[in-house]
């Protein structure tokens, strides 16, 4: 069967063509911010997931065979594929920073996410929050067991953890607004989960740890309590919630990291494999200029990737490290490039 579908171009431009579709109509590509718009427009009933890769990360190709079986078994699912830095105003509006990455569409609206290659968190997602055909589960379905050990792992994700509604940057009640400027107030490094973005997790964490609002403060995986309970121990018990000397362990570790090689990298993935299109264009640069240097995956590390903005002040990723000392991140390499000074800069001359 032939089908009118928009493709680019060689050139960058888009033309309409005659392409055969394939034998499953529930997997599909979206080329541009309208086609995207009207694949959640007619598939508004039940669940799309959409998944943003790249064709120079391969494991972005692996994900797109899960995704083809998954259609197979999914049928009443939309499953659809989208080149993240093809089209970057669907990217930009979903604050797309790494492939692969997947989001999940009811009514039009996102639902949940998934960040990187986990094929079987991704087919429990598809599971969870499907429609209720091929074979979908419901989310009281899914073994406590498997859900526990998910909440752990959250839990533990940082020396100190705040699970809030929103982010602290931009939160979206007044008692986690109040709980993000006490922890400031006491210069505590802290790791966050937006609670809203999960109802598994906001719904289970009630149940695993007993408290049943939110905020919830952990602290090397104990929980601490909500916005009165933590205030109250901040001023009560200094000693026994130590957070200052959370902050100076965490600090010394960042600074070991950061001092591992005269020349540090911090970005998503490493030299082999850029995981996305912000540190592939600085390992470009990098490599051009034949200083040797070495890096750190953040993402294979939320706490030092959380850490590391507070820590050097420098809210993204990548950053880039001379002697110990912040250079800066993309903009400010390809200045220094342009500028004829970055190999000057690496060499610690300026």
């Amino acid at each position: 069967m032939e089908e009118s579908k928009k493709v680019r171009c060689p050139d960058g431009g888009l033309e309409d063509r005659l392409v055969m579709s394939g034998s499953m109509a529930n997997l599909t590509d979206a080329t541009s911010l309208q086609q995207f718009e009207e694949l959640l427009k007619n598939n508004s009933k039940s669940l799309t997931v959409v998944h943003f890769h790249a064709a120079w990360a391969p494991q972005c190709s692996q994900m797109n065979d899960v995704m083809a079986e998954l259609a197979k078994e999914h049928k009443h699912t939309m499953f659809v594929k989208l080149e993240a830095e093809a089209v970057p105003e669907v990217s930009e509006k979903y604050e797309i920073t790494s492939v692969p990455t997947f989001l999940f569409f009811k009514g039009g609206e996102k639902i949940d996410r998934l960040d990187g290659a986990h094929a079987p968190e991704l087919t429990n997602k598809v599971q969870r929050l499907g429609s209720g055909g091929g074979g979908a589960a419901r989310a009281g379905d899914v073994p406590k067991e498997d859900l526990n050990e998910r909440l752990k792992r959250l839990i533990n994700a940082a020396p100190c953890m705040l699970f809030m509604k929103g982010s602290p940057q931009e939160p979206r009640c007044g008692f986690s607004r109040q709980i993000v400027q006490i922890l400031k107030d006491h210069d505590v490094q802290y790791s966050s989960f937006d609670i809203l973005s999960d109802e598994e997790v906001r719904q289970g964490l009630k149940t695993y740890s007993n408290w049943p609002t939110f905020p919830q403060v952990y602290v090397n995986g104990e929980l601490i309590g909500g916005l009165d309970i933590t205030d109250t121990r901040l001023l009560k018990h200094p000693l026994r919630y130590d957070w200052t000397c959370l902050n100076i362990l965490f600090s010394d570790r960042l600074k070991t990291l950061i001092n591992k090689s005269p020349i540090m990298l911090f970005m998503k993935g490493n030299k082999e494999t850029a995981k996305c299109g912000f540190s592939r264009q600085i390992l470009e640069i990098m490599n051009s200029t034949g200083v040797e240097y070495n890096t750190f995956d953040i993402l294979e590390d939320e706490e030092v990737r959380q850490g590391l903005k507070t820590y050097s002040n420098w809210p993204t990723f990548p950053q880039l490290y001379v002697k110990g000392d912040l250079i800066g991140g993309l903009d400010i390499v390809k200045e220094l490039k342009e500028n004829g000074e970055l190999i000057s800069v690496l060499k610690g001359e300026n």
